[in-house]
């Protein structure tokens, strides 16, 4: 079982359902608290671009994020 995540540093309650499902996808790749920063990231990332951020933009944005980041670390081994 994934590690719980920890709240977001946005503390919006909408993102939370993003946060669990991204940190139980990526469990045994990436540690809950990249997760979050991921979230985080795309969050703001979607509002500087677009002026707003769902749910679902910003999950999209960090599960690619995330994915980016497995790929770097499987090449660095």
């Amino acid at each position: 079982m994934p590690e719980t995540p920890s709240p977001s540093t946005t503390r919006d309650s909408r993102f939370e359902p993003v946060l669990y499902r991204l940190a139980e996808e990526f469990s045994g790749v990436h540690h809950t608290s990249t997760v979050t920063r991921c979230v985080d990231a795309a969050r703001h990332g979607a509002e500087d671009v677009t002026g707003r951020a769902t749910p679902e933009l910003v999950e999209r944005i960090a599960r690619q994020h995330l994915q980016v980041l497995a790929l770097a670390f499987a090449e660095q081994r």
